[in-house]
C-alpha cells in the first residue's frame, strides 16, 4: 500500500496509533536534543586548543601588567616633578640654588645632545681645574714663592668669576643655540668661547703672579725643591691643557655645524632686533 505523503513522521514511527500525541512529541523533542548534543555543530579544537587559549590569555595579562607598571612609573615621575616645582619652581640648576632651567635631554634635539653634553662636561672640567689651580696657588704661597701672594689672590678670584661668566657667556649661549637654532647665540658663543680659549692658554703657561699654577710656576716650584707644589702644578697644567684641547675641538665642530645650517650675521641681527635679550632667558622656538 502506498505511503500517505501527509502523514506525521513522528506518528508514523510510533507503532501505537492510540498513544497520547503530546507524549510522543515530547519524546521526539528529547531525542532531537540528545542528537544535537552528540553531534558537533561547529569547528572543533584539536589537541592543545585549551593550552593555546591559556597562553594567549597569559600574554595579554602580562601586557596589561606591563602597561600598569609604566603608568605607575609615569605617575611617580610626574609627582616628583610637581614636588620639585612646588619647592623650587621650574628652575633646577644649579641644584643647591636653582636659578635657571637646564635639561639637555628635554630641551636639546636628539642629534645635538652629544655635543651639548660634551660642552657641559668641559664646563664641569673647567670648574674642577679652577679648584685644583687654587690649591696649587695656595701651595705656591706656602712654599715661599716670590709672587705667591698675588697668585693666591688671583686664584681665589678665578673660581667664582670664571665659573659664572664661562657658564653664562659661552656655555649657556651654545645651549640656547642648539635648543632654538638661532644664529644670534652661535655668534655670542664664538666670541666668548674665543676669549675662553685664550684664557686656557694663558693659564697653561703659568706666568708668575697671574694666579696660575701652570707650567712656569710648576717648573719654578720643582727647581726650588717644592715637590708637592710642583705635583699640584702638574695636575693643574694637565687640566688646563685638556680643557684647551677639548674646547678647541668642539669649537671647530660647532663652527662646521653653524656653516652647514646656513646661519649668517644678518640673520643674527634680525633675531636680536626681534627678540632682544628675552630670547636668552625664555624658551621660544
Amino acid at each position: 500500500m502506498a505511503r500517505n505523503p501527509f502523514a506525521d513522521p513522528v506518528h508514523a514511527a510510533d507503532s501505537n496509533p492510540f498513544a497520547d500525541p503530546s507524549v510522543v512529541a515530547g519524546q521526539a523533542s528529547h531525542s532531537k536534543e540528545s542528537l544535537d548534543l552528540d553531534t558537533p555543530t561547529g569547528p572543533t579544537l584539536g589537541y592543545g586548543g585549551s593550552a593555546g587559549r591559556s597562553d594567549d590569555t597569559a600574554t595579554r595579562l602580562e601586557e596589561i601588567r606591563r602597561r600598569e607598571r609604566e603608568l605607575e612609573d609615569r605617575e611617580r615621575n610626574i609627582g616628583a616633578r610637581e614636588e620639585h616645582v612646588r619647592n623650587y619652581g621650574r628652575n633646577n640648576f644649579p641644584p643647591f640654588f636653582p636659578i635657571i632651567f637646564h635639561s639637555i635631554e628635554d630641551e636639546i634635539p636628539a642629534e645635538s645632545r652629544i655635543v651639548v653634553l660634551t660642552l657641559f662636561r668641559l664646563w664641569l672640567w673647567l670648574v674642577a681645574t679652577l679648584v685644583v689651580n687654587l690649591v696649587a696657588c695656595i701651595l705656591l704661597l706656602v712654599s715661599g714663592q716670590p709672587d705667591g701672594g698675588k697668585d693666591l689672590g688671583a686664584g681665589i678670584m678665578y673660581v667664582p668669576v670664571i665659573t659664572v661668566t664661562s657658564f653664562f657667556l659661552w656655555y649657556r649661549p651654545i645651549y640656547s643655540a642648539f635648543m632654538k637654532e638661532h644664529a644670534l647665540f652661535y655668534y655670542i658663543f664664538f666670541v666668548f668661547c674665543g676669549f675662553h680659549i685664550a684664557f686656557c692658554a694663558y693659564m697653561l703657561v703659568g706666568i708668575p703672579s697671574t694666579g696660575s699654577g701652570g707650567l712656569i710656576n710648576t717648573i719654578h716650584a720643582f727647581a726650588t725643591g717644592s715637590i708637592v707644589t710642583g705635583v699640584f702644578g702638574i695636575i693643574a697644567s694637565v687640566g688646563w691643557g685638556l680643557e684647551l684641547l677639548g674646547i678647541l675641538w668642539e669649537y671647530r665642530s660647532i663652527l662646521a655645524h653653524h656653516k652647514a645650517k646656513g646661519h649668517n650675521f644678518e640673520q643674527a641681527k634680525q633675531e636680536a632686533a626681534r627678540e632682544g635679550l628675552s630670547a636668552y632667558f625664555f624658551r621660544r622656538n
